[in-house]
């Protein structure tokens, strides 16, 4: 087929971070509060305990981050990702052999440092190499697979738990991971200079000199290069922006209610609504389904409105779905939590990482998004601590939590609309 031989590698980049956005987010944090009840069944362990555990994965991802976002930048994502994709599919081949606590903090550190290496940083670092006038619209697609796949995934689990057990369903998790994300991991490719292309994929110097007779896969001059670069403000200037902090503070406010919810809201739906698991997965399944036309929405309007207000408008969607989940006791509000929510995350997410590529650049976008990691990831390893040890405190209900983190959205919507336009987004406007 011709056009699939002239369809620019960018977006095979961009299928293939699909794929891997769908095994990360799907098995780990959409998917694995699945675990939790029959855990709590199996040895008695409080929420307390069990959702400390997933704050191990963003604890360890806060950490890791300034470090994986140099190397990708100096190496390239493909190692990196494939490292990854190893260590997650064998972090849930331990899990299944599970059988005290020590072993069960044990997989979450080998299941954190997959998750981080195979998942968000260096999709969206190839990404915003590889795209700038479509970086939204690319973004937003990769990060559909967040949605389809961890509602595809959910249901899988809660089908192979409910028929096979939890150990079954997480070794044949560890395999599906390696079957799928090794093959894909190797579409990836650093920088589109390397390849003779400019993002977009633009052709530079289609009739100069330098490119007649030139092989097309040929490396782009510096001097394109330098062109091609949108903003290219070094990790040292960025945290000296205001917009840096303002950016960590809003995503990391919605982090806050994103981590408490993913971890908690099955649990939430069973004991509160009474309903099954798999009905309750059903639920999450439908949230990431809507997800997904919340991420396609976010692409296309972060390449055409004003990012910041997208933002805000989120959080304040985030708000009110959390609310709707904390008082649920009838299908009706049940259904308005996963539409509002779904919507309002699909369309931060895109929109959130083509805003980083637009104030920063691309030359240190790793390593900026890696020390941006640190505060988010710990700032979302507090909330399902929080809303694990309220709600044991209060006896098992979850409302109380999730009413404070719902109010706390709201507020944080602030942190967007504070941040400067773009024009005055540069180092020049430091603190």
């Amino acid at each position: 087929m011709r056009w699939v031989s002239r369809l620019f590698y960018g977006w095979w980049i961009v299928a293939a971070s699909f794929l891997l956005n769908a095994l990360s987010s799907g098995f780990i944090f959409s998917g694995f509060s699945i675990f939790f009840v029959p855990l709590r069944e199996e040895f008695g362990w409080s929420r307390t305990l069990l959702s400390s555990g997933m704050s191990l994965l963003r604890v360890e991802s806060a950490f890791l981050g300034p470090i994986e976002g140099w190397i990708i930048d100096k190496i390239g994502p493909r190692i990196v990702v494939l490292i990854g994709v190893v260590l997650l599919g064998g972090g849930f081949m331990a899990f299944s052999r599970m059988d005290s606590v020590f072993w069960f903090y044990f997989s979450f550190v080998i299941l954190a440092l997959g998750s981080s290496m195979a998942g968000f940083l260096p999709l969206t670092t190839t990404i915003a190499h590889w795209f700038v006038e479509k970086r939204g619209l690319a973004m937003g697609i990769a990060m559909t697979g967040i949605g389809l796949g961890g509602a595809l995934i959910v249901g899988f689990l809660a089908w192979g738990v409910a028929h096979y057990g939890w150990r079954a369903t997480a070794l044949a998790s560890g395999v599906f991971i390696w079957l799928v994300g090794i093959p894909t991991g190797l579409v990836l490719r650093h920088k589109p200079e390397e390849y003779g292309h400019l993002p977009d994929g633009k052709r530079p110097f289609e009739s100069s000199p330098q490119k007649q007779g030139a092989h097309a896969a040929s490396p782009v001059p510096p001097s394109a290069l330098s062109r091609s670069s949108d903003q290219n403000v070094t990790a040292r200037a960025a945290l000296r922006t205001p917009a840096f902090w303002l950016i960590c503070f809003g995503q990391g406010s919605a982090l806050l209610v994103i981590g408490a919810v993913l971890v908690h809201q099955v649990q939430h739906m069973v004991q509160r609504m009474q309903l099954s698991l798999e009905a309750a997965a059903g639920f999450v399944s439908l949230g990431l389904m809507v997800s997904v036309a919340g991420q396609l929405m976010g692409g296309y309007l972060a390449d055409r409105l004003d990012k910041r207000r997208v933002l805000a408008l989120c959080m304040l969607g985030h708000m009110v779905g959390v609310l709707m989940l904390a008082f649920a006791t009838t299908i009706a509000p049940l259904v308005f939590f996963v539409v509002v929510h779904g919507l309002a995350n699909g369309v931060r997410n895109p929109t959130i990482t083509a805003l980083f590529a637009d104030y920063f650049g691309r030359k240190s976008y790793a390593t900026i998004v890696g020390f941006y990691s640190v505060f988010v990831m710990l700032t979302s390893t507090i909330s399902p601590i929080f809303a694990g040890w309220l709600a044991d405190v209060r006896g098992g209900s979850y409302v109380l939590p999730f009413t404070i983190l719902a109010v706390w959205a709201g507020i944080a919507s602030l942190f967007f609309l504070l941040l400067p336009p773009l024009r005055s987004a540069p180092a020049a406007r430091r603190l």
